[in-house]
């Protein structure tokens, strides 16, 4: 079967959940025997490189001089719809949401569908809702990454049921576990990713802040996004937190293993996620999680977590209390990760997806 990916996530992403999906799926084709090619003529995605020889149709580059990003924009629609056509594809799966076709008209195209973060209001962006809206209704099949998205999309879009599938994502665990000895900086709790509003970070802090327990006993580690803001290091301040009790890291994903080992608990207070893999790698690290009940978090964690209402301060508390205060609760939930992390392969990822691509050819 000959596949094509378009450009589109990989000249948005150096790194992140998204191009790390596509680029195992071509992956795992290639190692099934498929052609699978990658058109990015000029991309800033680092995974790309990970990949066997052949299948990145481009060149990498660190990033878009500055006052160029147009140049290449309008560079690379025009000579991935060129060279993909050329090609003939006997399907071609769109990496990321846009207002025209990438594909060839007369061959199929698949869509996969991660979340409805911007319909549901937890981000705003109007351009990229259109470009979602014209992606998903051009498409001949749309892939969602849990029940949950497959939910919001039917009642948020109308899509048809028959329109969708669910398929969810794989998860490394021989690329992401790390055997160097963990970071020597304990008790702490872990926070990983961005600290936007829907993330709920504000409400991890202040679960903290309001136990005098949690306060005397742990630090926290806040990895990956930026530096905290002004904003929020008043927050911070304001809550009471020590001088150096809350932390801010970054690094790469050895730095990010060591994090995860040292970690007293893992906390994922999200108000909603498309699918979430942070508790994942929480799991393969040996890391009890501890995480919001809310969208997809009970269907990807299962019972390898003490679930909280991350709109309940009080609760948040609790559900922490109840694993860093009980060493038989933390064995208990790192068994179940490590149990639960069985159910995710990227090996089973392509081949359901493979299933779609001969589905759509038909």
């Amino acid at each position: 079967m000959k596949i094509a990916f378009d450009h589109e996530i990989f000249c948005r992403q150096p790194f992140g959940g998204i191009s790390r999906y596509f680029m195992q799926l071509a992956e795992q084709f290639s190692l099934q025997n498929h052609d699978v090619k990658i058109f990015a003529p000029f991309y800033i995605n680092k995974y790309l490189a990970e990949l066997p020889t052949g299948i990145v149709q481009g060149i990498g580059i660190d990033h878009y001089p500055k006052k160029t990003d147009r140049f290449f924009k309008a560079y690379n629609d025009f000579s991935v719809r060129r060279k993909i056509k050329r090609w003939a594809p006997d399907v071609a799966h769109e990496t990321y949401y846009t207002k025209t076709r990438t594909g060839p008209a007369n061959k199929p195209s698949v869509l996969t569908v991660y979340d409805m973060i911007h319909e549901l209001g937890y981000a705003t962006s109007q351009k990229i809702e259109e470009s979602k809206r014209l992606s998903v209704d051009r498409a001949d099949h749309i892939i969602c990454i849990s029940e949950n998205t497959r939910s919001d999309l039917i009642r948020l879009l109308a899509v048809p049921e028959e329109k969708i599938s669910v398929i969810h994502l794989g998860f490394d665990i021989k690329k992401s576990v790390s055997n160097s000895e963990p970071i020597n900086e304990v008790p702490y709790l872990l926070y990983v990713g961005p600290r936007v509003g829907y993330k709920n970070f504000s409400g991890f802090l202040k679960a903290v802040g309001n136990s005098p327990s949690l306060m005397t006993d742990f630090n926290i580690i806040a990895f990956g996004g930026y530096a905290f803001s002004a904003e929020e290091q008043d927050m911070i301040n304001r809550l009471g937190f020590r001088s150096g009790q809350v932390l801010q890291a970054s690094g790469n994903d050895d730095l990010l293993c060591k994090y995860y080992e040292g970690a007293q608990a893992f906390v994922y207070p999200s108000l909603y996620e498309g699918f979430g893999i942070p508790p994942l790698e929480a799991m393969a690290h040996k890391c009890p999680v501890i995480s919001s009940n809310t969208s997809s978090m009970p269907e990807v964690i299962g019972d390898a977590a003490d679930f909280f209402d991350p709109s309940d301060i009080q609760d948040i508390a609790r559900a922490i209390h109840a694993v860093v205060y009980s060493d038989q609760r933390r064995e208990q939930l790192i068994q179940k990760g490590l149990d639960r992390l069985e159910m995710f392969s990227w090996k089973t990822c392509a081949e359901q997806t493979l299933d779609v691509y001969r589905k759509v050819m038909i």
